[in-house]
């Protein structure tokens, strides 16, 4: 089963939007200027209904993809004066 079926845009598209929303934190307006730049126009409201939609495949791959942080942290040249 094709999800990316009766969508305007490739599937390419629409999940380098989504990939971008969730990646980077970015809003959907954020995006749409991302994507004009590109020469890709867009709303932001068709943006918006494909994180919706496809978000939550994305973020958990996001999520999967992160190992996440140790147990040791380093702080290089900090100096504080108490």
């Amino acid at each position: 089963m094709n999800t990316y079926k009766r969508h305007r845009f490739p599937p390419e598209i629409i999940s380098y939007a989504v990939w971008l929303y969730f990646r980077f934190n970015l809003s959907h307006r954020d995006v749409e200027d991302l994507l004009a730049e590109r020469g890709i126009t867009i709303t932001y409201e068709s943006i918006r209904l494909w994180c919706i939609k496809f978000g939550a495949k994305y973020a958990r791959r996001l999520k999967r993809k992160h190992q996440g942080y140790g147990d040791t942290f380093y702080l290089d040249e900090v100096f504080v004066k108490i």
